[in-house]
């Protein structure tokens, strides 16, 4: 079938069209098709049809029926004749996801369906996104509601949130403080959510690495492995030889495990950065750095147990440290992250198999130190992971989001990839990589011109550096990547220069530095190639939003619209850096124009922020780009 968002596994053509007539009974003797016969009754009130849904209705126009003898839990058939629509599946899982599949058909085809026969299931068990939500943004309980919808129309059916101390805990009521966290309620109705739209709330808590906003609290800080690290008052990791640690992560586990349902729980356990290096140091010089690693994540995993739940860890310790391998216990769910393709990591997949351990690949949506994503280096990295995975028996694939640096990354930009990766987790081998944004255009916006889906593509940042590699030949050049080509460098230039003091940050001259990294020159962008990406990004438009378009894709196009701005303001403040630094200050109009753009710039970040996220660190950005404004007035004068 052509111009499905998600393929699917098995297609066959038969004579004639279905004609959707102007009233149309939807039926099932299940009451929980209730949920997805009333999104298809929607579909088909968008395309003028009078439609409704009842419980064992005659004569049906579209039937919902169950055969326990189908193979996949999750799999369902769906027969289209001149006569009429029927859905079979084995599984009111498998029912939700045969209405999807005719949802995409009726956006495709409209009111005259072909006929055909399908029949579908997925390639992996667990098809999921992993959203950040402790680099600063929170989303309100109603954004996570609107997200689980759409992962679960493109059949994903796992949902992790990244919580490192935003989260209200009675026992340590410090914690999450400032940050607006969630509270217990929301998880239960975020869960609650998850469940009626056949998702998986897997809960996820940061519990070695990433604990500095935890140890910067004086009440936590002794805990911490080297406090001071990077100025923070107790470092980002905790001491695991500290019974305090063991302690505390069993008192947050005890309150939050219990509200969660699902068997998995995802204890982290990334990038420990100051591991064996203080307080740990003398046991790590004896035992090694890995051991000391090991022996934290098994009294974690001893928490995990109790709660009744499979520990599931992130891998870059393990793969670093590949003695551990064999000395995990097998009911540890391994997750292989890597955002390159052709990363280590990526490349190591079958390490993991081959030792018998469960595992999951994960993936990124490239959407973190960007405002447009690098949609193209997200695909890439999907595509490859994909087919290790399926190649090494993963239980499934993780999409990953996440927003370092203050989250400026919109999640309406992240949706395309999300959608890229659910193709993928579903059946990646009948993915339509060249057309994926166009059909996702069509999908989400009802674009059918292509104007969305090129405007889009202009705003994509993945890298192009001449003589190195193109678009579309990132796993060519392996060493390149793996060597840090990108990381720090040309692929984050434009989240950095948005708000760098014109004064002291990114420029196109190859001394400049972010930390010790190069981050601009003599990676393939000259000033004629800049002043080219500016042109690009000034034809930027969109046209009207469709009638009846749904809020929440409404603002999608708003934060593209946005991001877009923001990577312009980025290119022009490179200019105006380039020009103070090299002793020709631009004119004063030019300054004051851009405070000004700036200013409006800041205004609807803000304003888009709160259309979907608490309030929590949005006052950090905004105090950098009023900065930013500041300095250019001072300029002006």
């Amino acid at each position: 079938m052509k111009d499905l968002l998600i393929p699917i596994q098995k297609s066959v053509s038969l004579p004639g069209k279905y004609s959707v007539p102007a009233r149309v009974l939807v039926a099932s003797a299940h009451e929980v098709d209730a949920m997805p016969a009333w999104q298809l009754v929607a579909e088909l009130k968008r395309l003028g049809v009078r439609a409704r849904f009842a419980l064992g209705g005659h004569p049906p126009d579209v039937l919902l029926l169950r055969d326990r003898s189908l193979a996949h839990s999750e799999s369902y058939e769906l027969s289209v004749s001149a006569d009429g629509i029927e859905i079979v599946s084995a599984t009111d899982a498998g029912a939700y996801y045969g209405v999807q599949t005719l949802r995409e058909l009726l956006r495709v085809y409209g009111r005259k369906i072909p006929c055909c026969r399908i029949t579908d299931w997925p390639d992996f068990a667990r098809r999921g996104v992993y959203l950040d939500c402790s680099r600063g943004k929170v989303p309100t309980v109603s954004t996570v509601k609107q997200l689980i919808e759409r992962l679960a129309h493109w059949k994903m059916n796992e949902l992790q949130l990244y919580i490192e101390n935003v989260f209200t805990y009675k026992k340590h009521p410090l914690i999450g403080r400032g940050f607006s966290p969630f509270k217990p309620q929301d998880i239960k109705e975020i869960q609650a959510h998850c469940r009626l739209h056949h998702i998986t709330f897997v809960p996820s808590l940061a519990s070695i690495g990433h604990m500095e906003k935890i140890l910067m609290l004086p009440t936590y800080a002794k805990l911490g492995e080297m406090p001071g690290f990077r100025g923070l008052p107790g470092g980002t990791t905790l001491c695991p030889g500290d019974p305090g640690s063991i302690r505390l992560l069993a008192d947050l586990y005890g309150e939050f495990l219990p509200l969660c349902e699902a068997e998995d729980f995802n204890v982290c356990g990334d990038e420990p950065w100051e591991l064996g290096k203080g307080r740990s140091k003398a046991r790590a010089s004896r035992v090694g750095e890995g051991r000391v690693y090991l022996d934290f994540m098994l009294k974690i995993r001893e928490i995990c147990l109790k709660h009744g739940k499979r520990m599931n860890m992130w891998c870059d310790i393990v793969l670093k440290h590949e003695e551990l391998i064999p000395l995990l216990p097998k009911d540890i769910v391994i997750l292989n992250w890597d955002y390159l393709p052709g990363g280590r990591r990526v490349l190591r997949t079958h390490e993991v198999a081959d030792a018998g351990l469960p595992f999951m690949c994960c993936s990124g949506t490239h959407g973190w130190r960007s405002h447009g994503s690098r949609l193209r280096l997200a695909m890439a990295n999907v595509r490859e992971f994909t087919k290790l995975a399926l190649r090494n028996g993963a239980e499934g694939m993780l999409q990953t989001d996440w927003g370092d640096h203050g989250h400026r990354n919109p999640l309406g930009v992240s949706l395309c990839s999300y959608a890229h990766a659910a193709a993928h987790a579903w059946h990646g081998g009948g993915v339509e990589e060249k057309s994926h944004l166009r059909r996702f255009a069509l999908h989400t916006f009802g674009d059918r011109t292509g104007e969305i889906a090129a405007a889009l593509d202009l705003i994509d940042s993945t890298p192009e550096e001449p003589g190195v590699f193109s678009k579309e030949q990132f796993c060519k050049k392996r060493k390149f990547l793996q060597d840090g080509g990108l990381r720090g460098k040309y692929m984050f230039w434009r989240y950095y220069a948005l708000l760098e003091p014109l004064r002291a940050g990114v420029t196109l001259k190859p001394h400049a530095v972010l930390g010790n990294q190069q981050v601009f020159g003599r990676v393939g962008l000259s000033k004629a190639g800049l002043q080219k990406q500016l042109r690009k990004l000034n034809t930027f438009s969109l046209p009207a939003p469709a009638k009846g378009l749904a809020e929440f894709d409404r603002l999608v196009l708003e934060e593209y619209a946005l991001a877009a701005e923001m990577d312009r303001l980025a290119g022009r403040r490179v200019q105006l850096a380039d020009a103070v630094r090299d002793g020709r200050p631009p004119k004063s109009k030019e300054l004051k124009t851009h405070a000004s753009e700036m200013t409006r710039m800041a205004e609807r970040f803000k304003t888009l922020w709160l259309a979907r996220s608490r309030p929590s660190r949005l006052n950090d950005n905004l105090g950098r780009m009023r900065a930013a404004v500041r300095e250019a007035r001072t300029l002006a004068k």
